[in-house]
């Protein structure tokens, strides 16, 4: 083992030394709350000590993990807290359970049908493009549709700083899809997959959507839709 090994195995220790002595605060700060608690300040103290336990990653502590966050989704899902609710959603993804995939879908959809932050959206869309195939469609559609909510949610610099980032998603998709390597290629390979026309990608999203959730939806969409301001 190099010096340089030593000292970032030394680093990690700490940190996890650290994150262990977190936990244990936060875990006597759950263990501490009584029923008449409100449910948000539950649901916002499991979700720290779940995405505490998924760092430290020790056995057991990812399937627990999922469990409290879980719970706080629900919370926070019925007090109509939409960006929480993806972030536990982008959680529950990341303990790699057998439902994670599952969540993934479910937090999709909310993190486009509701303008949460930009940033938490691209992430969820990425999440997306990392678990298909380089030959999905479903990839090139999710990019798309990264480039179009920066598009359209943001503004000045930080528009334009996501922008770039967004269309670099675009063309790493198109790199990894159909060996795209030149700007005429690439914007060929957007009409041929008719991702320039958000009524056909965003509709194209929602069918993947639908695959990957299938019967697993936990919450009422046509509810949700149906309480959405009209344009």
């Amino acid at each position: 083992m190099t010096d340089q090994d030593s000292i970032q195995f030394t680093e990690a220790e700490e940190s996890s030394k650290q994150l262990a002595i977190e936990l244990e605060q936060k875990q006597n700060k759950l263990a501490q709350m009584t029923p008449s608690t409100p449910p948000l300040e539950r649901a916002d103290i499991q979700f720290q000590i779940s995405s505490i336990m998924n760092e430290l990653k020790r056995p057991g502590m990812q399937t627990a993990a999922w469990g409290m966050t879980k719970e706080s989704f629900q919370i926070y899902l019925e007090a109509k807290r939409w960006e929480e609710a993806v972030e536990c959603c982008d959680l529950l993804y990341q303990t790699d359970q057998p439902a994670s995939i599952t969540a993934l879908g479910n937090g999709l959809w909310l993190a486009v049908t509701y303008p949460i932050n930009t940033e938490l959206s691209i992430l969820m869309l990425n999440n997306l493009i990392d678990d298909t195939p380089d030959n999905s469609d479903g990839a090139a559609v999710a990019a798309a549709t990264a480039h179009y909510l920066a598009d359209i949610r943001l503004e000045g610099e930080k528009r334009d700083s996501t922008m770039f980032l967004t269309l670099n998603m675009l063309s790493k998709v198109a790199e990894r899809h159909s060996q795209i390597d030149s700007q005429e290629k690439f914007n060929l390979w957007m009409q041929r997959l008719e991702l320039t026309d958000p009524s056909i990608f965003l509709k194209r999203l929602g069918m993947v959507i639908d695959a990957i959730v299938g019967e697993n939806w936990w919450y009422d969409r046509d509810a949700l839709r149906a309480e959405l301001p009209v344009n």
